[in-house]
């Protein structure tokens, strides 16, 4: 339990390195980690966190110029970080900001480091245009990427790879999905209007935001008449396009926005599979705030004897599990906490689900695989390797989305599956 007062900076600033200890030992931000912190310094402490880990890199770079040797005491670099990604984004408050960040450093490992935090900070803001200088010289520490990352972009997209770098390292848009069972777009845009929120149309159902808002702001959230749902990923649904009436599988569904978009467009026979009971949980919700049904089912998806019936489907989406390297924006962690490794470990993991799955599609049915990922060994390759294995499959149509301003990275394939 920490002694500094809720509302304060130094106490968002201590739970926001603590949070990032936790991460750089491995842990997910996907495991609750923010949920642990109470919700009247959330907001705050989240800021700072992801933040923090978007600018990482330069974080880091700018801690091996500021101390003379490693700091042991992880939290207190993980304060640094922490309160140097405050300084860069509120210059205004410098003094405060190294005042607060001396007063968390005075409850974290034993008060030892109070004058060490002072120093380094105050050297930041001496030297903070020296710093900047180098930064720009540095490649690998003004992209803020590691550098396996980098050299995978770099081969893979050789003009784009700086405009991928910038935008994986900016704050995420918000967009939302309106649940056209309950209301038209253009009548939900103008009860955002109502309540000073700017928006503009996207595809057939999408309205992006001018500024992000707490879903609580939303008219109707919690009655169903709207999701948030990055432009992106509402691709989905109009790629598979399952005719009402159809079978269909969602192999990997949590949390369920993808689910429930695919029932906001027609009325489907569907079972959602995930491998947790407590991410099928999250399915269920939203379905149940939104108003729809479904078979929602805990258990791995290429093992069919487990929960495959027998019966064909019409439509399958496989939306694989995946480096998260197209959303990585919105899961800053994910470029510390990925290997190199895991590109081959995630690439082998999907083909056993494209191979699993595809048996359970009838003939002229249709698959849609679908990553988060801008790798090619777990888009285009995987693919390819795929239709290799399997002569009845069609490739009907494939589309690398790479992450814009305006939408998330994604890969899509439309698979049919032949007579």
């Amino acid at each position: 339990m920490s002694k500094l007062p809720l509302t304060s900076l130094a106490f968002a600033l201590q739970q926001a390195a603590l949070i990032n200890v936790a991460v750089f030992a491995g842990q997910s931000l996907a495991d609750g980690l923010l949920g642990r912190v109470d919700p009247l310094a959330r907001p705050a402490v989240q800021d700072l966190v992801y933040g923090s880990l978007r600018q990482y890199g330069r974080g880091d770079f700018f801690l091996s110029r500021l101390l003379s040797k490693p700091l042991a005491a992880e939290e207190i670099r993980a304060l640094l970080l922490v309160a140097i990604y405050r300084l860069e984004t509120r210059p205004d408050a410098a003094h405060t900001v190294v005042d607060q960040a001396v007063v968390a450093a005075g409850v974290m490992a034993e008060g030892r480091f109070r004058s060490l935090v002072n120093a380094v900070l105050r050297n930041f803001l001496r030297q903070q245009a020296a710093l900047n200088t180098d930064l720009a010289a540095d490649e690998l520490a003004s992209s803020q990427h590691p550098d396996w990352w980098l050299a995978q972009l770099q081969t893979a997209y050789p003009n784009d790879w700086p405009a991928i770098v910038a935008v994986g390292n900016a704050p995420p848009p918000m967009a939302l999905r309106v649940n056209l069972r309950r209301i038209g777009r253009d009548e939900y845009q103008q009860r955002l209007s109502g309540v000073d929120i700017a928006s503009t149309p996207i595809d057939e159902a999408g309205l992006m935001l001018d500024k992000p808002v707490g879903v609580d702001r939303l008219p109707g959230f919690f009655d169903g008449l709207v999701s948030v749902q990055d432009p992106g990923a509402q691709r989905t649904a109009s790629l598979l396009d399952p005719q009402p009436g159809s079978r269909v599988l969602d192999a990997c569904a949590a949390p369920g926005g993808k689910t429930a978009h695919l029932l906001e467009r027609a009325e489907l026979d569907l079972l959602a599979l995930d491998l947790k009971p407590s991410r099928c949980r999250r399915i269920e919700e939203n379905l149940a705030r939104l108003g729809l049904q479904a078979g929602v089912k805990a258990a791995d998806c290429a093992k069919l004897n487990l929960w495959w019936d027998g019966r064909p489907f019409d439509a399958v989406l496989a939306d694989v599990p995946c480096t998260a390297s197209g959303v990585v924006r919105r899961n800053p962690d994910a470029k510390w906490l990925r290997r190199e490794t895991d590109i081959a470990s995630f690439a082998a993991s999907q083909a056993r689900i494209l191979d699993a799955l595809w048996q359970v599609v009838r003939p002229g049915g249709k698959l849609l695989y679908v990553t988060c990922s801008v790798f090619p060994a777990e888009n285009t390759e995987q693919i390819g390797l795929f239709l290799a294995r399997q002569p009845l499959a069609r490739r009907c149509h494939e589309e690398q989305l790479l992450p814009t301003a305006e939408h998330d990275g994604f890969f899509y394939c439309l698979l049919e599956k032949r007579d």
